[in-house]
């Protein structure tokens, strides 16, 4: 996970993501973002959910699919220290509290999957 350093969610750890570019898919964007982000290629597993991501007190509301994935090549590293300020592993059990909402969602989906 990556600790956001800009809004939305200044300061909550997250999981890589972003914006769609013109014409592309979710699973091109989710590769392309966790290689701007993290400096890894990676294999896209299968969808997880999608969540209503709504930030009330910053007017946001986004769309945002969850990938399971898997990294074929690299070794993750802050690429966009503007963007995130720390990256750190965490065991699904022992997660931070400050989450980012598509975050929250994301592990309940993963939870929900493997029951």
């Amino acid at each position: 996970m990556q600790q956001r350093n800009k809004e939305p969610e200044k300061g909550y750890w997250s999981i890589p993501g972003g914006k769609l570019e013109w014409m592309e898919t979710f699973e091109d964007a989710v590769k392309r973002e966790v290689k701007e982000e993290c400096g890894v290629e990676i294999k896209v597993e299968k969808l997880l959910g999608i969540c209503d991501h709504i930030v009330k007190n910053e007017n946001q509301h986004w769309v945002s699919p969850s990938f399971l994935c898997t990294i074929t090549k690299g070794e993750p590293k802050i690429m966009e220290p503007t963007k995130h300020k720390d990256m750190q592993w965490f065991d699904l059990h022992a997660l931070p509290e400050n989450l980012t909402i598509t975050t929250k969602h994301a592990v309940k989906h993963y939870e929900e999957e493997e029951g």
